[in-house]
């Protein structure tokens, strides 16, 4: 597993441009995204300098599961494009973040990917941990919540109802971050340590904003309590 973004992407030598290709092929080809593609490889307004990736690589080197994580400090698209998820305010705070373009490979077995999967969620905790982050947003269908990231062993509040976004519907949450989460998650998992490649992953100062205790205050208020 490893972390890059646009300065550090060329130490991985395919992993970065591989992982938008896998994108195409998961949300273009399979979904049916209406989203900018290019060349069979899928990109936003969302994949800048401020993202970072976290790249799943089997033996080879080949690309089979990515996570985007995107600074509330910058604009995100829980923000830009579905504030109407949340009610109220959405954050802007170095210590809350965004993951989108959650994938895995299809063409792996059923185990291959749930370990993708499972191994890219811990890789966020390790990553948040080293970055002084308190919670991730999310959006997603909340039986996909449940069934994959709950079951992993994440801490999750859903931050208001299940609204439809096109074809799927598709609910705003909250995940923590935190050691005892990330030990749970292991646990789980049988994993025995970390699984994000150690080096440089992340720069820059944290930035004034609103608190990290933001998804708490927005859990309680939406009335929704933590999934289970």
């Amino acid at each position: 597993m490893v972390c890059l973004n646009w300065e550090t992407a060329h130490l991985h030598g395919e992993a970065w441009i591989a992982h938008h290709r896998l994108r195409h092929r998961l949300f273009v080809e399979r979904q049916g995204w209406d989203v900018p593609a290019y060349r069979g490889m899928e990109y936003d307004e969302f994949d800048t300098p401020a993202a970072r990736y976290l790249l799943w690589l089997d033996a080879r080197g080949e690309t089979r599961g990515a996570v985007r994580l995107l600074p509330t400090t910058r604009p995100y698209m829980m923000q830009t494009l579905w504030p109407q998820l949340v009610r109220g305010a959405l954050p802007e705070d170095d210590s809350v973040w965004e993951a989108t373009r959650f994938g895995c490979d299809r063409s792996l077995g059923a185990r291959e990917r749930r370990t993708v999967v499972v191994e890219l969620l811990c890789a966020m905790q390790e990553f948040g941990l080293r970055r002084d982050i308190e919670r991730y947003l999310a959006v997603m269908p909340l039986r996909l919540l449940r069934r994959v990231v709950v079951q992993a062993g994440c801490e999750v509040t859903v931050l208001g109802p299940e609204r439809r976004l096109g074809s799927r519907p598709a609910a705003a949450s909250c995940l923590t971050v935190a050691p005892q989460v990330l030990a749970e998650m292991r646990r789980r998992a049988s994993l025995p340590g970390p699984v994000l490649q150690a080096g440089r992953i992340v720069t820059g100062a944290p930035a004034p904003g609103v608190s990290g205790r933001y998804c708490r205050r927005a859990g309680r208020h939406s009335g929704v309590n933590p999934v289970r």
